[in-house]
């Protein structure tokens, strides 16, 4: 088939949607779902699902996850992904607070074994409030950051949370089958199926940040030219802008005629590079931007029509009724089958926050 802009916009636009009336068959079929504790109207991880999973509410991810063979994990950021794809991690090294601290990490491991669900709040009363120095050079509970380094060495995983705070478990996980060579390649087609079509920038650095994902894992500098040459990978340029993409991946150019206000990390919109090479404008995520300097808003909504994003909306909740506040970047569309659309999402989002 012949590659041209406007394929590879269809393509970006289609590409990650699709409808399933499962939670779990859904961050399956994605391969991961970043998290975010920003609430605006809610969690990005639930505005994700919502457009993926039929009748979804917010809060239904976090709700249904100990009944799920998901996990909360790091890959190229924190979220979830389904518990198979976890043993492709492992093993990662300890931390700064295991070496400082060398008992101290052992101590909590044998607290969550005989304690059973145990949050950060858990520990303190037993093994004191010490702050030492954070990985970023902030102070932080020692007991805390041991948590966290249990977790991310796979002796301990999320159970369940009761909104931002964490309860973990202790788990028993198999050593993976696989080579090194053959976790990494899996790892990166769940990334490039995901992203799918990605930029060279969003390659790069998404490849890169498996080093902090799978540190025990060599070969990220070659990779993906190993997997071009495997023919397991689809490399085409459009404008000179070079794309990638899953060899097995089908093409959709069809329309559902549906309005859909994105999370701002939504698989759409995550790659920024291939964002405004495709729709001609630089999207922001600006809820740490100071307020003077917002130009889109807090928490804006990428707007997507017609395979193209040309706009953003702001949504929030006040007096228990659901208030949209869009913008565009080449103006409003004035047919009639636009307002139909946006009237549509909006009562699906309203639905999905639970608002009358």
């Amino acid at each position: 088939m012949t590659i041209t802009l406007d394929t590879v916009r269809a393509f970006a636009a289609t590409h990650s949607l699709f409808a399933t009336s499962s939670v779990g068959n859904a961050v399956k079929r994605l391969g991961f779902v970043q998290a975010d504790p920003i609430q605006a109207p809610a969690r990005a991880q639930d505005l994700i699902l919502r457009q993926r999973v039929k009748d979804y509410r917010a809060g239904d991810l976090e709700r249904r996850y100990p009944k799920l063979k998901l996990d909360e994990e790091v890959l190229h950021v924190y979220g979830y992904m389904p518990s198979t794809l976890v043993p492709l991690l492992h093993p990662r090294p300890g931390r700064r607070i295991d070496r400082e601290h060398p008992t101290l990490s052992d101590g909590i491991l044998d607290f969550v074994k005989s304690n059973g669900l145990t949050s950060h709040r858990d520990l303190e009363k037993l093994f004191g409030n010490t702050r030492v120095r954070g990985d970023w050079g902030n102070q932080a509970k020692a007991t805390t950051l041991a948590l966290d380094s249990l977790h991310y060495r796979g002796r301990i995983r999320v159970a369940h949370r009761n909104g931002n705070e964490r309860f973990y478990t202790v788990v028993a996980r198999e050593a993976c089958a696989l080579s090194p060579t053959e976790r990494l390649r899996e790892l990166v087609m769940v990334l490039m199926g995901l992203y799918a079509p990605m930029s060279l920038p969003a390659v790069r650095m998404l490849v890169a940040r498996l080093g902090y994902a799978a540190p025990s894992l060599d070969g990220r500098r070659t990779i993906v030219k190993e997997l071009l040459a495997s023919g397991e990978l689809v490399r085409a340029e459009v404008d000179d802008m070079p794309y990638f993409w899953p060899a097995k991946t089908k093409f959709d150019e069809r329309d559902d005629g549906q309005v859909r206000l994105l999370a701002p990390f939504d698989p759409i919109v995550y790659d920024r590079v291939r964002f405004e090479h495709l729709w001609g404008w630089l999207y922001r995520f600006e809820a740490y931007t100071p307020a003077a300097k917002r130009k889109l808003g807090y928490y804006a909504l990428p707007l997507l029509w017609q395979h193209r994003v040309i706009g953003w909306a702001n949504v929030s909740v006040q007096d228990g009724k659901l208030r949209a506040q869009a913008g565009f970047v080449n103006g409003r569309p004035t047919d009639k089958a636009f307002k139909l659309a946006l009237d549509e999402e909006l009562a699906r989002m309203r639905y999905f926050l639970g608002v009358d």
